[in-house]
């Protein structure tokens, strides 16, 4: 299994003023520029690229999100997970840690409780290969109850 650990933010530098604040949820990613968003995936990259570069991954996987939240405002962790998803997937797709993130490589998503953690808010990424015979096995016995009936 792979433990990943994915900002909430990520900064953009600007020559005559203090560096941009990019948020990494929905919100932001809908009204962003083009370009800006661009520069935003560009700096995700590299603040996740020394967890992931030169790995190998094996798929099929399962992905489990954790979010750690720095304050107890309310969240809606699923904006702050479809783009982290979105961010990470691609950045492991373009350092060549797998093929591609498509259906046939990530299988499942799982998505974990909120908790509060003031000091350190990020988003905790597991990846886990999964053995597709066994994945099948076990729907397929799942389906017909655990008798086989």
């Amino acid at each position: 299994m792979i433990k990943l650990i994915c900002p909430l933010a990520v900064y953009l530098p600007r020559v005559k003023s203090k560096d941009k604040r990019i948020a990494i949820n929905l919100n932001t990613y809908r009204n962003l520029h083009h370009i800006i968003n661009n520069q935003a995936k560009k700096a995700y990259l590299n603040a996740v690229r020394e967890q992931i570069e030169g790995l190998t991954i094996q798929t099929p996987v399962e992905v489990t999100y954790k979010v750690y939240k720095g304050s107890k405002r309310r969240l809606d962790k699923m904006n702050v997970i479809s783009v982290t998803s979105k961010y990470l997937m691609d950045a492991i797709t373009q350092l060549g840690c797998w093929t591609d993130d498509d259906d046939e490589n990530i299988k499942t998503e799982i998505i974990l409780p909120t908790e509060l953690d003031g000091e350190n808010p990020r988003v905790e990424v597991f990846i886990k290969c999964i053995d597709e015979r066994f994945r099948k096995d076990s729907q397929k016995s799942q389906a017909m109850g655990e008798d086989g009936n």
